[in-house]
């Protein structure tokens, strides 16, 4: 098990080449010298759909940055009940460095790519690569700001409000304009994450599809059709 941790003999350019979430990625801060040098510490892992890469309050193992496809980040409840805490895509940065247990699970929705790094061995880069570092700090910072809006929308938003605004930030993560966009979480998992019940999220989806704000092919995508409107309904 160890031993697939062990630094590549390559420093395999092509997989920094052939990533299309490196200029969201922390790693995007390093120069080119370095990045082969970084990329030999890690190694490529895929994720199927419903496989978990770190579980809450177990060792912390690994960290990474997320390549492709879609994670959700969860907690448990004393009685079993689970709290989405939020999504990851790609480009994000995954685990949490300096830090020995993992405080919540980081579970696949559907297949997805990840850079992997021995968490030890990432602490050590990153000591010697002040960029690296700064790059992290940046991450924290937009990830504190991130926390805090959500604050927003859970205690102030409207249903309405809460079910745009979560469409909204799926289009501009994922989609590109007048492309469906995936819908990688069910229904349920949305009220859960919104704070709102299964019914409410449903019915909120079919206003806005009834008044051309999106478009609803299926269960699993969506297509945004009027951007100013949706982000009107989002609350601005």
């Amino acid at each position: 098990m160890l031993s697939m941790f062990q630094p590549a003999l390559s420093t395999r350019p092509s997989v920094c080449t052939d990533c299309t979430a490196r200029e969201f990625s922390i790693c995007s801060a390093l120069p080119e010298a370095v990045l082969g040098e970084f990329a030999a510490l890690g190694r490529n892992q895929i994720l199927r759909a419903g496989e978990t890469l770190l579980w809450e309050d177990e060792d912390a193992l690994v960290v990474g940055n997320l390549r492709s496809g879609l994670l959700k980040l969860t907690a448990s409840l004393d009685d079993g009940r689970e709290q989405i805490l939020g999504l990851a895509f790609p480009g994000d940065f995954i685990g949490r460095p300096f830090a020995t247990r993992a405080d919540h699970r980081v579970t696949a929705l559907t297949d997805a790519t990840l850079c992997v790094f021995r968490r030890s061995v990432f602490e050590s880069f990153a000591a010697d690569h002040p960029r690296l570092e700064h790059a992290l700090l940046v991450r924290a910072f937009d990830e504190l700001e991130q926390a805090r809006r959500w604050l927003l929308l859970l205690g102030r938003k409207s249903a309405s409000e809460r079910v745009a605004s979560l469409l909204q930030e799926l289009a501009q993560r994922q989609g590109k304009p007048g492309e469906p966009v995936q819908l990688a979480i069910t229904r349920q998992q949305m009220a859960d994450l919104l704070g709102l019940t299964i019914e409410t999220v449903s019915r909120k989806l079919t206003l806005l599809k009834r008044a051309g704000v999106i478009a609803l092919p299926n269960l699993r995508s969506f297509r945004v059709l009027d951007r100013e409107r949706l982000a009107d309904e989002a609350g601005g």
